[in-house]
């Protein structure tokens, strides 16, 4: 709004200007100034400072040209910014320890590992390196856009030909307004085989090109990488964080003494500060043993020795090293990039395939200017070909006519000439006349014929680009490649969170009333026959028994559903590992389980599926059905899986495909079965629907999936069992009140389990006071559905069946136990 009395002054919203303004410096840092294109992999400071060199011609084979020069020249031209910045982008660009291949060729002090400044630009000189020339190779052959500058007076290019994939190789990091980049250096070969792949297989996976071709990061400082997860979440998700340790060696003397060697310390630490640390922490005695701390690295390599007392252990000291210094760092992968000017996180066949793309319009641009050139020398040639065949008429056309222009005009009517072909014929020299030339002519006109009919065929095939795109990086490969400098290691007993050291195994996890878990190999119980008296499963306290007890593997997921609605996740190998008779750790020790609240249901994941849902049941008979997806980030300290109506608890939780049909069991002896399908997919906070219609004092005790040609198993408290067909439960609709499944008395005691079996598995059942039994399914009666079972394990006076479990044999080991452990 213009005020009246102020025709200057223009009246403007503080906030939207806010706004606006921020808003527009936040993408001019995105775009302009901190983050690398995908294409080339270079800030556009980087990108001057080559385009700069290139076009003083300081090529790899001229001579050293001084730092200053370059840099008022990138400063003058291109980047109106501080020398400084401009400097201290350049002289990484020459560090050996900072850049995997160095896109600047440095003379003189360019600083030093130990963080030592690089001397002023006045007393330093560079030049390309011979591997940056193919960072611009082709740039005037109308491969790329170019941009007026700053000031409009100059022309700079937008992106570079970048004839190898920059971004991966030397990697990037940059910090803009709102977010950050931070790409590790790749090895060249590995990088230019993956393109390759992807050349030829389109629709080759992440883990195939990792298992193949390119196996991870590969730093300058050389170093080792623990584990490859961390690498894999990055390659597949764009972020990652990946764990550095220092190459060392403990050499042992004659005396008894030993000595820790380093020859590799992990990217980006400083050398100088890292022997510091050490040395504080030897002077504090904060770490133990070190008698004697030296820097011998020279021209040759890095060498920091550690001298160790004769009674320290030396894998101990270097443990508490790794720990406490830079010997072991960790460096977070954040792949983010420009894509068409925008920010994008980006996963590791994502960078490859925008590189090859970049490659390919290269490619064709190169050959249609290529083409463009041949053809209008073509054009001159079939102009010189028809001047030879009438060159006396010409020469007396050329002879009779007063000035040049009437001659031109005489050559393009009397001979249907183009303005350029008669212009090449009025320049053409008496030599070109002789028989040789002649023949010359006719020669370079057949070879430009050929060139503009193998030029057209690249254009129309797209297969031929591709071929010439893996030749030429084929040839780079060849030139530039090197070995690999860093390991890639399993080792590491600190990273246990890596599932890459986690040997992949079969396990029981227990869970008991008061809440004490652990976890033991599911081979520790053999099969027993019915009736069989058992062995001591695990120790509880007195007024402890045994209420959760669920087979899976280390590396599955396993979800803890409260009795309060919520959900908590852990791995399988997180779970502390107990021998059979302990009695485990706290699960307050493991989740973040709040007061008055416990865990209800336990259920394992191997991986999270759209396809698939958690159904859930309650005490009071509500169920609930939800995609699976929808658990997938579980945060530490839980997260809602469902809301309870008052003095309501969750029961059951089961995994289903969208198309099962569910069986809801309760204490009295009770089943209904409905198709899942009847329950629509919810909400994860959603609170559900009614299931079953309880009667008067009874309450839900199993939810289950009821497949085809499967028996369904009731387990009373009094150790009563049975199998009975599910054929036998007629489908109807959900909330009905069921019909009878067991013949509950006083003998059987109230119904603890309602299980579907297909016959072939084993079941363990564990009663309150700890005793298990394995048991084969087979060996359990089949009987009708209003009958009592049969007796499936002896219980002592007091004693109760607790809960139940199923155990395929197939997934487990079983091995036998001698008779002294089963007393």
């Amino acid at each position: 709004m213009v005020d009246n009395q102020r025709p200057h002054v223009q009246e403007i919203n503080i906030g939207q200007e806010m706004r606006t303004s921020f808003l527009d410096y936040a993408m001019s840092v995105i775009v302009s100034r901190a983050l690398p294109d995908v294409r080339d992999g270079l800030k556009p400071v980087h990108r001057r400072i080559l385009y700069a060199l290139n076009d003083q011609g300081m090529h790899a084979d001229k001579a050293y040209k001084k730092s200053a020069r370059i840099v008022g020249d990138v400063i003058g031209k291109y980047h109106p910014h501080g020398d400084s910045a401009v400097y201290e982008a350049m002289v990484r660009m020459a560090q050996d320890f900072s850049y995997r291949y160095m896109l600047v060729d440095g003379h003189g002090n360019f600083g030093s590992v130990d963080g030592d400044p690089p001397a002023a630009m006045r007393y330093t000189e560079a030049r390309m390196s011979k591997i940056s020339m193919e960072m611009l190779r082709d740039i005037h052959k109308n491969t790329i856009d170019y941009t007026d500058n700053y000031d409009g007076s100059e022309r700079e290019p937008k992106v570079l030909p970048a004839r190898f994939p920059n971004l991966l190789i030397n990697g990037a990091s940059g910090i803009a307004v709102g977010m950050a980049t931070n790409i590790p250096p790749h090895q060249l070969g590995e990088t230019i085989d993956a393109i390759l792949a992807i050349s030829r297989q389109p629709d080759i996976t992440i883990s195939e090109l990792m298992e193949s071709y390119i196996y991870g990061p590969d730093f300058p400082t050389s170093g080792k990488i623990l584990g490859r997860s961390g690498i894999r979440k990055a390659f597949e998700t764009g972020k990652g964080s990946i764990t550095i340790r220092a190459k060392t060696e403990i050499e042992e003397h004659a005396n008894g003494k030993s000595r820790i060697l380093v020859s590799e310390i992990p990217y980006q630490v400083n050398k100088a500060k890292l022997v510091e640390k050490i040395a504080d922490l030897a002077r504090d005695k904060k770490i133990e043993g070190i008698t004697d701390l030296r820097d011998e690295s020279d021209r040759n390599g890095m060498r920091i020795v550690i001298e160790l007392r004769r009674d320290a252990n030396p894998n101990v000291v270097l443990n508490n090293l790794y720990k406490q210094t830079a010997l072991q760092t960790s460096f977070g992968i954040n792949m983010l990039a420009l894509v068409d000017g925008q920010p994008k996180v980006l996963n590791l066949k994502q960078c490859l395939e925008y590189y090859l793309e970049h490659q390919k319009v290269i490619i064709t641009r190169r050959t249609q200017y290529e083409l463009n050139k041949a053809e209008a020398r073509a054009h001159i040639l079939e102009g010189l070909r028809i001047a030879l065949d009438h060159i006396d008429a010409i020469i007396t056309l050329i002879r009779e006519s007063q000035t040049t222009d009437i001659a031109r005009e005489g050559l393009m009517n009397q001979y249907q000439l183009s303005e350029k072909q008669a212009q090449a014929i009025l320049d053409m020299r008496l030599q070109r006349l002789t028989g040789l030339e002649r023949e010359k002519i006719e020669e370079e006109y057949k070879q430009i014929a050929e060139l503009i009919k193998e030029l057209k065929a690249i254009l129309a095939d797209d297969e031929k680009i591709l071929d010439i795109i893996r030749e030429e990086l084929l040839e780079i490969k060849e030139r530039f490649n090197d070995e690999r400098k860093t390991e890639i290691v399993s080792g590491g007993v600190d990273l246990i969170e890596d599932e890459d050291l986690i040997p992949e195994e079969s396990i029981v996890i227990t869970l008991t009333h008061q809440g004490y878990i652990k976890r033991l190999p599911a081979s520790t119980y053999r099969a027993q026959r019915r009736g069989g008296r058992g062995i001591q499963g695990m120790g509880t306290n007195e007024d402890d028994f045994v209420e959760h007890l669920v087979s899976c593997s280390t590396h599955d997921t396993v979800l803890f559903f409260s009795n309060q609605g919520k959900v908590y996740r852990a791995k399988g190998y997180e779970i502390p590992e107990f021998n059979r008779t302990a009695k485990g750790i706290p699960i307050i020790n493991l989740l973040e389980v709040e007061q008055g609240e416990w865990i209800n249901a336990v259920i394992t994941v191997k991986e999270y599926n759209e396809n698939w849902y958690l159904f859930f049941t309650t005490k009071h008979g509500i169920s609930k059905r939800t995609s699976l997806t929808q658990f997938a980030n579980i945060r530490k300290g839980g997260l809602r899986a469902l809301n309870l109506k008052e003095d309501d608890e969750l029961i059951s939780v089961r995994l289903t495909n969208g198309d099962k049909d569910i069986l809801i069991g309760t204490k009295s002896g009770y089943v209904i079965r409905f198709e899942e399908t009847q329950i629509r997919t919810m909400g994860r906070t959603a609170a559900g629907v009614k299931g079953i219609s309880l009667r008067n004092d009874d309450e839900v005790v199993s939810m289950e999936i009821a497949d085809k040609g499967s028996y369904v198993l009731n387990v009373t408290e009094n150790g009563y069992g049975k199998r009975t067909p599910v054929e036998d439960y007629r489908i109807t609709n959900r909330g009905g009140k069921g019909i009878v499944t067991s013949n509950v008395t006083e003998k059987t005691g109230n119904v603890v389990a309602v299980k579907t079996v297909t016959g072939e598995e084993d079941i363990m059942i564990m009663t309150i006071s700890g005793v298990l039994i394995r048991m084969q399914v087979e060996g359990i009666s089949i009987t009708g559905r209003n009958t009592q079972g049969v007796r499936l394990i002896r219980l002592q006076e007091e004693e109760k069946v607790a809960t139940v479990a199923k155990v395929t044999p197939e997934d487990e080991e079983l091995t036998e136990i001698d008779e002294e452990t089963e007393k």
